[in-house]
């Protein structure tokens, strides 16, 4: 499971960087996926959405939809 994540993840990385951010992957521990956003991403008041509303949803719909997705500090 946890290279499907980062599979997806690393498609998502390109939309974020079209936009002049980035994540990185901080751990994967079972169905928590903890990611550090930085550039733009990193300071942008949307950024909680980004993670709830954008990333999680997508790895709920496409690995498993108990996966939660926080923000590393």
């Amino acid at each position: 499971m946890e290279e499907k994540i980062r599979g997806i993840l690393e498609e998502l990385r390109s939309a974020l960087q079209a936009d002049g951010g980035d994540l990185e992957v901080v751990a994967i521990v079972g169905k928590k996926v903890s990611l550090r956003l930085k550039g733009a991403c990193g300071t942008c008041p949307h950024a909680q959405m980004t993670l709830k509303n954008g990333i999680e949803r997508i790895l709920r719909e496409r690995v498993d939809e108990e996966i939660v997705v926080e923000r590393a500090s």
